[in-house]
């Protein structure tokens, strides 16, 4: 039986990831700072499926919880098979109305978390011969807009240029980037979602659906919808001064406020 550690595991895009690779028969070990919810998850689908589900406390925006996952990830007599990087929030307000602090520990979990946390599961993976990693990005990568946009481009980045290293290994890497999902993600960093249209947000069972097929067919970059294929389509053809000043607007009407 096969393992996934999943980062950000209790709520949300995680505990999609979890509800369906535990429904496949697939041990879990559950990453998140929660360890209340995290027991009372890993429980659920213990009971629900019969895999086993490990609880791993750790807080990826400081260095110890990073060298735990790494830890983890790392064993040789519990391999990992499969990880999911879904840890990762937003900061609510502008650039220059964000503390500092805030934004570096943003890129903690986005861009440090997934470098170190990819590369310890990656080793392993090669050496066995095979292991996937679905790095959770964003649509939000393929538009000129803020920190968050910007570290969610560096994991599409990333995650293109390590899947083609890696080709021929076993081993597939595959970027995550979905639009609004319906998760706790906006209510937690303070963002308005009342001006969201309803045809924007996607659902989060659905979603994992989708993007481990993108995997299961070797897909480096999943949007796992139609509608957010077609709008990125024509992000790619947009003039770059005029998309700067869209994504401005966009970000106005429907950012927080």
């Amino acid at each position: 039986m096969t393992t996934a550690l999943i980062t950000g595991a209790t709520a949300g895009i995680g505990a999609a990831f979890a509800r369906r690779l535990a429904a496949d028969g697939h041990n879990l070990v559950l990453v998140a700072r929660d360890v209340d919810r995290l027991r009372e998850h890993a429980t659920e689908l213990h009971d629900r499926h019969g895999i086993e589900a490990e609880v791993l406390s750790a807080d990826l925006s400081t260095e110890d919880g990073i060298e735990a996952v790494e830890r983890r990830l790392s064993k040789p007599t519990q391999p990992v098979d499969l990880l999911v990087n879904n840890a990762g929030f937003a900061n609510k307000g502008p650039f220059l109305e964000v503390p500092m602090a805030d934004e570096l520990v943003m890129l903690k979990v986005h861009v440090e978390a997934v470098l170190r946390l990819t590369s310890a599961a990656v080793t392993g993976m090669r050496a066995r011969g095979r292991g996937a990693v679905v790095n959770v990005a964003s649509v939000a990568a393929f538009v000129p807009r803020g920190t968050y946009g910007a570290s969610k481009a560096w994991v599409v980045q990333f995650s293109q240029g390590l899947a083609r290293e890696l080709v021929g290994s076993g081993v597939r890497v595959m970027a995550l980037c979905p639009g609004f999902v319906r998760t706790e993600f906006h209510e937690r960093a303070g963002l308005g979602t009342e001006r969201i249209p309803d045809w924007m947000w996607l659902d989060a069972d659905k979603l994992v659906a989708a993007a481990l097929g993108d995997l299961a067919r070797g897909r480096a970059v999943s949007i796992p919808d139609p509608r957010y294929k077609a709008l990125m389509a024509g992000v790619k053809l947009a003039p770059r001064g005029l998309l700067s000043g869209l994504t401005s607007k966009t970000g106005r009407k429907y950012g927080p406020q």
